[in-house]
């Protein structure tokens, strides 16, 4: 039998040898080419939060009482937080390994806290921009999730949002800010909503709670958002975003402890000793704490101060040289480091400039409802800002000029899913698409390669459901543009 595993162990120097190579088609985020996922400073900083990972790296966080030391660094960065956000230390929290984990436990924590009120139909209301982590979260805790309108700025429509509360209503969300166009939603008057109709409001700063308090350090006026909002029960924040931690570091902290004991497992029965756990991961790796601790120790208050002085002035920079291209126009008007831009004409395909930039060596993000390129800005774009403007315009003018890319790669395949208006073809197939590139025997998913989008286990050679709902909006289409 084929163990994938070599019958002698192989040489350390050598293993790591290899693992450099895996890397090498890889988004360059080192220099500066990717607008998300990564949020890189340099190789000194790098190496720094390696080797306090590292100090830690066997060490679980499963226990409190057992690596006390875990537990200091895990409370020293929920109290540097809770400064952040302006709020006492008798709020409470925990450190998880992503903001999806954050969010979810949320759900599960408002879900909870309203059956303790007699709610047995949980709901929750968020606006259309909300993360996906909120409707993962209330698939995997059966919380209906009520999805509010945006009003012309771009923010949550508060009006909806009213109308939409009712018995079953367990929390309200918004964010600081939305991750599509970083724009921030009314939390001030969410939180009136909130405290009049008394619900729960959590403010998902998963993006935004390690930036936007250094943007207001840094004298831009900002829209009241975190704590110092009375209707604020709970925010979350990764600090591996803009706190410059290592990967698997994010915090959720409530107003009071009240709210946090509908998050916390007890079981007092377990054959193994009673157990409580305070969040999704029952290990919780010791590393990821002590980079956490580490980066706000090396960054400080005027560390971070500077990063995000630099962040805003580049983004500017880049709005500005956005805008200045003819066609292209900022969506709604961001205060963060992130933001989108779509054609203001319809003969630009912002999927096919999508393509363009990839080709010259940029990771690109799409957005949909609109059509629409996406960047998140972090301190070493910097060193890019003019190229990624002279490449865009390049790709924008190419795109005008040549129409047909909307039918080829990524366009193609982005912009079709996106219209089509049976979203259910299209959820199925991309469920078979994405389970199936988990198969062990599946080959690299390539989404500018139309093969990928029909789904193994012999059904090489049949036409997709997506093919098929392709086809179907192509002809409808057709059939309108002809009458």
């Amino acid at each position: 039998m084929n163990y994938n595993a070599p019958e002698k162990g192989r040489p350390f120097e050598e293993i790591l040898k290899e693992l450099d190579t895996f890397g090498v088609n890889d988004p360059d985020y080192k220099n500066a080419r990717t607008w998300s996922l990564v949020y890189y400073l340099n190789e000194e900083y790098t190496n720094f939060l390696q080797d306090a990972y590292g100090k830690y790296f066997s060490a679980n966080g499963l226990n409190p009482t057992a690596f006390k030391s875990l537990k200091r660094l895990e409370k020293e960065v929920l109290r540097f937080t809770a400064d952040l956000f302006h709020v006492d230390y008798s709020a409470c929290g925990v450190m998880t390994s992503c903001g999806t984990e954050s969010c979810m436990l949320a759900v599960k924590t408002y879900r909870d806290h309203g059956r303790s009120r007699g709610i047995k139909k949980p709901e929750m209301i968020i606006p259309e921009t909300a993360h996906v982590a909120w409707d993962k979260g209330a698939e995997y805790f059966t919380v209906k999730v009520r999805r509010a309108p945006l009003a012309e700025d771009w923010r949550v429509d508060i009006k909806a949002v009213e109308k939409m509360i009712n018995k079953n209503t367990v929390m309200i969300l918004g964010a600081a800010p939305e991750y599509p166009h970083g724009i921030i939603d009314p939390i001030e008057e969410l939180g009136e909503l909130a405290l009049k109709h008394k619900i729960p409001l959590h403010v998902d700063a998963c993006v935004g709670g390690y930036i936007l308090p250094f943007i207001e350090k840094a004298g831009k006026e900002l829209p009241l958002w975190d704590f110092r909002v009375e209707g604020v029960t709970s925010i979350s924040a990764d600090i591996h975003k803009y706190g410059f931690a290592a990967k698997g570091a994010s915090c959720i902290i409530y107003r009071n402890v009240d709210y946090f004991k509908h998050q916390v497992f007890v079981n007092e029965s377990w054959p193994g000793g009673v157990f409580a756990s305070p969040a999704f991961l029952g290990t919780r790796p010791g590393g990821a704490y002590a980079a956490a601790w580490a980066a706000v120790q090396a960054n400080g208050i005027e560390g971070y101060t500077a990063l995000a002085k630099r962040t805003i002035e580049i983004t500017e920079a880049l709005k500005k040289g956005i805008t200045s291209i003819d066609g292209l126009e900022i969506i709604g008007e961001p205060k963060a480091s992130l933001f989108a831009y779509r054609s203001t004409s319809p003969n630009i395909n912002m999927f096919s400039v999508g393509d363009l930039m990839e080709a010259k060596g940029w990771h690109i993000d799409r957005l949909q409802k609109p059509d629409a390129l996406h960047a998140m800005v972090t301190a070493p774009h910097e060193k890019v800002v003019e190229q990624y403007i002279a490449d865009l315009k390049e790709c924008v003018a190419y795109a005008k000029s040549h129409p047909e890319l909307a039918d080829e790669g990524q366009a193609a395949t982005y912009g079709m899913i996106s219209h089509i208006p049976l979203r259910g073809m299209v959820r199925k197939q991309v469920l078979d698409m994405f389970a199936d590139s988990y198969r062990l025997d599946a080959e690299e998913l390539d989404l500018s390669d139309s093969s990928s989008m029909t789904p193994g286990s012999g059904q090489e050679g049949k036409k997709s459901i997506v093919d098929k709902a392709i086809s179907w909006y192509v002809r409808k289409k057709s059939a309108k543009a002809s009458k």
